[in-house]
């Protein structure tokens, strides 16, 4: 089949950043809040307790406008991704954060009301059929509401955010905006890659010489500006530990892991078995290298594809990478299979391969319209193929919540990459499991444990710099220059010394260390990694009957905490090694295949 390779937006709103219909919207969201502000300043549980028709009411209108400020705000997300030259955009942007600051102050004084409530009355208003429902994500609420410093305080915090916290944030996709890689190509021109351009081409050329000349020219680029990218850092973390500061909290691993709704010791367990268990994959960083006719591999040489013989680098145009990922979709579960079809035929995705276009890929909510939108920059490979399976399995994931009330679809980061890279993973096994010729599957092995080198020592070797930078910048501010040291370190203790050389400016590149919404975004990669490997060996062993019992979990996800999810739906307990482990292996053996196969090459 033929598809669109550019996303449909004007079904949202028409007109891009300029779209009368996306002010009409924002308009309305004003009119909202200020009648939001009303009822909760007027409401007392004291006098609602009998029947709680006003309580319910508030709860409705903050409903209305969570999901009206994320339809706006994914819909200008999506239209700078597609232009980061697109200026109007970000005066978009900067309205939107003004009402979200409202919406978050108003609701700060609605918290404190629930906090005032006492324990008996509460459990009685939990018992409400309609509360009943939501009952954990309002305890949540109520629980963070103890810990709110007073609403004069709260107000003047949201408020400072928008240029103070969430204009830093901006800041870093102004800077990425202005990064441009040049190229020398074969016949000598030169052509201007984009961020995104240039990282694919780096990533997934077979040349080992277009790899090392776009990675020195990489690393230049943001050497150049690193001054700039340690400034936006240093600001972003500084106003993110002066806010946890005057809550009281010097931890900067307790609102990771609450969002997460996971407990520190699981986060333990999972990263020792990882520190436990990395030989088999340095064993595989050595089998590469000697395949590249090198002592170790290079940063660039990571994700490059093993190309043995006259075998070439498989190539998926973006209609067979579609169908493809339907197919195999189909093996495990017709709904998974029913809705990538209907996203890639209404063209949600958006995956031209051209400049102007911010580097990474993601999947976006829109709530009212009750539908995703991906965005990716695809170049036809097979990892652009576990990309594009990954961010489907983002969009699956939304769509089986999109009725649950939308207090219980806010599920956390970690479970939300437990369904992306679960699909992934479908994807991934079927390639390998097609290849027709060894030299095939072992360049569709390199791909698939790929994943594996990035969530076990890349994502390992992020979480390891986050909190060092973390340690040293509530002391003050950290230079350029320590951070970059700091970076390199991490890498090297996360990849244990098995590569030749390293990329310092990794923090400069990576759009996760800016993200202000999401700290410490990298262990819920790994977390979701190993979590979905452990539902993709029960799915196997299952077979079709696995597919409603995997949908029963994403349903779950945000009403419970991790640990309880695992339990309820896996029956594991997450603070132990075992589970973790047990992943683990189940890579281990793709790895050693791969030695196996290339043994004697």
């Amino acid at each position: 089949m033929t598809y669109h390779i550019n996303w449909d937006l004007d079904s949202i709103f028409p007109g891009g950043s300029t779209s009368a219909a996306l002010q009409e919207k924002i308009t309305l969201l004003h009119t909202q809040l200020e009648e939001l502000t009303t009822q909760v300043q007027a409401w007392e549980f004291n006098q609602d307790q009998t029947n709680t028709s006003q309580f319910s009411a508030i709860l409705a209108l903050e409903e209305k406008i969570s999901m009206g400020l994320t339809q706006a705000f994914s819909f200008i997300e999506a239209v700078q991704s597609a232009d980061v030259s697109d200026k109007n955009a970000g005066t978009v942007t900067g309205q939107l954060l003004e009402l979200n600051s409202q919406f978050q102050t108003i609701h700060t004084i609605l918290v404190k009301k629930l906090v005032l409530i006492s324990e008996d009355k509460w459990q009685e208003l939990l018992q409400i059929p309609s509360f009943k429902a939501i009952a954990f994500s309002l305890n949540e609420t109520r629980e963070d509401g103890k810990e709110l410093l007073s609403e004069a305080e709260e107000a003047l915090i949201n408020a400072l955010s928008i240029d103070g916290f969430q204009g830093w944030s901006d800041h870093y996709d102004s800077l990425v905006a202005t990064i441009e890689i040049p190229f020398e190509e074969k016949d000598g021109s030169v052509s201007l890659l984009s961020a995104g351009q240039a990282f694919n081409k780096m990533s997934d050329d077979p040349d080992s010489a277009v790899r090392k000349q776009l990675f020195k020219k990489w690393e230049d680029a943001w050497t150049k500006k690193a001054p700039l990218f340690a400034d936006t850092l240093n600001h972003l973390a500084g106003f993110r530990l002066a806010n946890y500061k005057a809550h009281h909290t010097t931890d900067f691993l307790k609102k990771p892991l609450r969002y997460n709704r996971m407990k520190k010791e699981t986060l333990d367990a999972m990263w020792q078995a990882v520190s436990d268990h990395k030989k088999p994959f340095v064993d595989y960083l050595n089998q590469k290298a000697k395949l590249f006719g090198k002592t170790q591999l290079s940063w660039e040489d990571i994700d490059a594809p093993v190309i043995i013989g006259s075998n070439k680098a498989q190539v998926y145009p973006f209609d067979q990478g579609a169908d493809f990922i339907v197919a195999n979709f189909r093996k495990f579960s017709t709904k998974m299979a029913d809705f990538a079809q209907y996203a890639f035929d209404h063209s949600w995705i958006e995956a031209e391969d051209r400049s102007g276009k911010r580097p990474g890929g993601y999947c976006t909510g829109f709530p009212e319209s009750k539908e995703s939108r991906i965005f990716m920059t695809y170049s036809e490979s097979p990892s652009d193929v576990s990309t594009l399976a990954h961010e489907l399995g983002h969009a699956f994931h939304s769509d089986v919540m999109k009725d649950l009330p939308i207090l219980n679809q806010d599920y956390a980061m970690n479970v939300a990459e437990t369904a992306s890279t679960f699909a992934e993973m479908i994807v991934a096994d079927a390639t390998v499991k097609e290849a027709t010729t060894t030299e095939e599957k072992i360049m569709l092995l390199d791909t698939k444990i790929s994943s594996s080198i990035a969530m076990f020592l890349n994502i390992h070797a992020r979480f390891i710099f986050e909190s060092n930078f973390y340690k040293e910048r509530q002391a003050g501010i950290v230079s350029e220059e320590r951070i970059s040291e700091l970076m390199e370190e991490a890498q090297k203790e996360a990849f244990k010394d098995s590569l030749s050389q390293y990329h310092p400016h990794f923090w400069a590149s990576k759009l996760h260390f800016f993200i202000s919404d999401v700290p410490f975004y990298n262990f819920p990669y790994t977390f979701g990694y190993l979590f979905s490997l452990g539902i993709y060996a029960r799915s196997l062993e299952e077979g079709a009957d696995f597919e409603d019992k995997y949908i029963a979990l994403l349903k779950d996800t945000a009403s419970m905490t991790t640990e309880e999810l695992a339990m309820k739906h896996l029956d594991v307990d997450l603070t132990k090694s075992d589970f973790w482990v047990a992943g683990i292996k189940l890579m281990e053996a793709d790895v050693q295949e791969f030695i196996e196969l290339t043994n004697n090459l």
